[in-house]
């Protein structure tokens, strides 16, 4: 019977190890996304000798909108390609024939110790081939030669089951593909590279993400922000809510927070916050380019209220109830941070500018319009041909009436 050999970090091997274990829990003291720390990896392990051709990683994410995020590295490209699943999709029938599911099927398997269920190795040519899933047959078509996938889970017993875990698949395309050290490197470095990628994989927006992640933690910790307000509203929700299941509710409110939030996406807003029946947004003016940033909100808004448009008519097709949307623009200096309890904080922005916005939300109806703006914003536009003037108006709790302007859509 053999005895295991023992690992010494003193060989060539074993310094490898404790590099790349050193770099990978540096690389998360620093914050680095995780685009950034698998792309320096699989650069890592080149120069240490493994013959990579390609590399992958995928996460489930605690994300209301995203299942999880995937990176895929290869060396002719020397790039990462990013991507993400959709939580209502991801799960599909790609993923039940995908080496990961297979994996996890096995987790409560009898498997052989030497054979634990996290890693799977498979051969991608030669008279050893086995392509039994669908994403083999098409590395070995691309030239790969050998696969090694494993799993690294969070919690107890390291079971990613629960829902969090990190993916790893890696192929090589040289004849004689990954060698027992080569493999014998990567379980030992990917424990440490998954804790560096772990705190990527949370809720939060992009901007409170990096707050966060730099430290902005404590009640009271706020930055000054001048930003682009968008304050959308349904109207008319509370007789709604009164004449209607509790669960179609939930179905509306989700369909037309869904429609207005896509339209952030693509020109740079972010949502701060969903209040029963309104969205809070912002478009931060820190780039210098304001005229740009107004244009994006004006675009966005415009885009939105089509949007919401055809959402209605496709509802009322289906026999279900639809939903009129008031938006309001404004523009002003916040107070952007941590603001509650000593036990319950909130990301959220506060000031006069907040509480404006929000009453100019409130004279779309009774002036008839769908997107108004105010006239800070409109000044800070200068092209103002797509907004039509509706005078001055007052506003409860402002002292002095406001100018208000019709958003052409």
């Amino acid at each position: 019977m053999n005895e295991p050999r023992t690992l010494s970090y003193d060989a060539p091997l074993g310094r490898q190890i404790v590099e790349l274990h050193i770099w990978a829990v540096r690389q998360g003291l620093l914050g680095i996304g995780a685009a950034e720390l698998f792309d320096g990896f699989c650069r890592r392990i080149i120069a240490a000798g493994v013959p990579l051709w390609r590399g992958y990683t995928a996460m489930e994410t605690l994300h209301p909108q995203w299942g999880g995020y995937g990176y895929t590295w290869r060396r002719d490209l020397n790039a990462i390609e990013p991507g993400h699943f959709e939580r209502t999709t991801y799960r599909g029938p790609v993923w039940f024939d995908s080496p990961f599911a297979y994996l996890l099927n096995r987790r409560n398997a009898p498997v052989e110790e030497s054979h634990p269920w996290r890693h799977l190795r498979r051969r991608l040519a030669g008279p050893e081939a086995q392509l039994d899933f669908p994403i083999l047959k098409e590395l070995a078509a691309g030239g790969a030669t050998d696969y090694f996938a494993e799993i690294v889970g969070f919690g107890a017993d390291g079971d990613p089951s629960w829902g969090t875990g990190i993916g790893y698949s890696f192929a090589s395309d040289q004849p004689e593909g990954f060698r027992d050290d080569h493999l014998q490197l990567l379980k030992a470095v990917l424990p440490a590279l998954s804790l560096a990628m772990m705190a990527h994989a949370g809720p939060l927006g992009a901007d409170a993400g990096r707050r966060v992640h730099s430290g902005a933690i404590e009640r009271g910790s706020v930055e000054s922000l001048r930003a682009v307000l968008w304050y959308a509203d349904i109207r008319g929700f509370t007789a709604i809510a009164e004449t209607t299941d509790g669960g179609a509710v939930i179905e509306l409110l989700n369909e037309v927070f869904e429609t207005l939030t896509a339209s952030l996406r693509r020109r740079g807003g972010q949502v701060l916050k969903f209040m029963g029946d309104g969205m809070l947004a912002t478009f931060a003016l820190d780039d210098g380019d304001h005229a740009r940033v107004c244009r994006n909100a004006f675009d966005a808004a415009a885009e939105a209220m089509r949007a919401v448009e055809r959402l209605n008519g496709e509802r009322r097709e289906a026999g279900k109830r639809s939903a009129e949307v008031d938006l309001a623009l404004h523009i002003g200096e916040v107070l952007y941070g941590n603001v509650g309890a000593v036990d319950r904080l909130d990301f959220t922005v506060i000031g006069p500018a907040v509480n404006e916005v929000a009453r100019i939300e409130t004279l779309c109806e009774p002036l008839g319009c769908k997107v108004l703006v105010s006239a800070e914003l409109a000044a800070a536009v200068r092209d103002v041909r797509r907004l039509v003037p509706l005078g001055r108006h007052q506003l409860r709790g402002v002292r002095e009436p406001v100018a208000v302007f019709a958003l052409q859509l």
